[in-house]
């Protein structure tokens, strides 16, 4: 019961943190905004958060929540690669529509610069568990290849993710996130179709 507790606690305060760094920018919003929102305490925040510098990192987990979100729409009958498909759609139009794009450049820049933990490459969050779990049961299912291991195409999957969010950074959101995936993902899931 505990542990249910903490991951509530921690991700009332990371969803809070997140929608007010959207709502009102980065800068404008301060610990006490957050501790109000997320109706938690600033003993609780600094349990789990050194600083607001700190949340940066955090943001893979508003990614794993979305994906566990979605992954209560993909039914067994439905094609693993038409799955996978389906999420980078989802998550791409939720960091369109939900996610400050400087937001999204600081994480990638402190991705690239941090000592500790790199949480876009942390392979126990649900994201690299799920996309994991869609490849392997493809795989099973022959409708993805087995010429390559399960690993090296999730490693390959979330590289293309990655690149198409970091070129959109770069590219200061002048194009649509979501389309744009669409459109390119299919070209490299496609070529692991069996």
């Amino acid at each position: 019961m505990g542990r249910k507790n903490t991951r509530n606690t921690k991700g009332k305060i990371v969803s809070a943190a997140w929608k007010l760094f959207y709502d009102q920018g980065y800068e404008d919003t301060t610990i006490e905004d957050i501790v109000w929102e997320s109706g938690t305490s600033k003993g609780s925040f600094y349990h789990y958060f050194e600083s607001k510098d700190a949340l940066l990192s955090s943001l893979s987990y508003l990614f794993d929540e979305k994906y566990e979100e979605l992954s209560t729409n993909i039914t067994d009958e439905m094609n693993s690669i038409d799955a996978l498909l389906y999420l980078n759609a989802e998550l791409f139009g939720m960091i369109e529509n939900q996610i400050d794009l400087d937001l999204l450049s600081r994480l990638f820049s402190t991705q690239l610069t941090t000592k500790g933990e790199q949480s876009l490459l942390d392979h126990n969050r649900v994201y690299y568990k799920l996309i994991r779990k869609l490849v392997t049961k493809g795989q099973e299912r022959s409708e993805i290849t087995t010429d390559i291991t399960v690993k090296e195409i999730v490693r390959f999957y979330a590289l293309c993710e990655r690149a198409l969010m970091y070129d959109w950074c770069l590219c200061k959101g002048d194009y649509s996130l979501k389309e744009y995936g669409k459109l390119t993902m299919p070209m490299f899931l496609n070529k692991l179709r069996k």
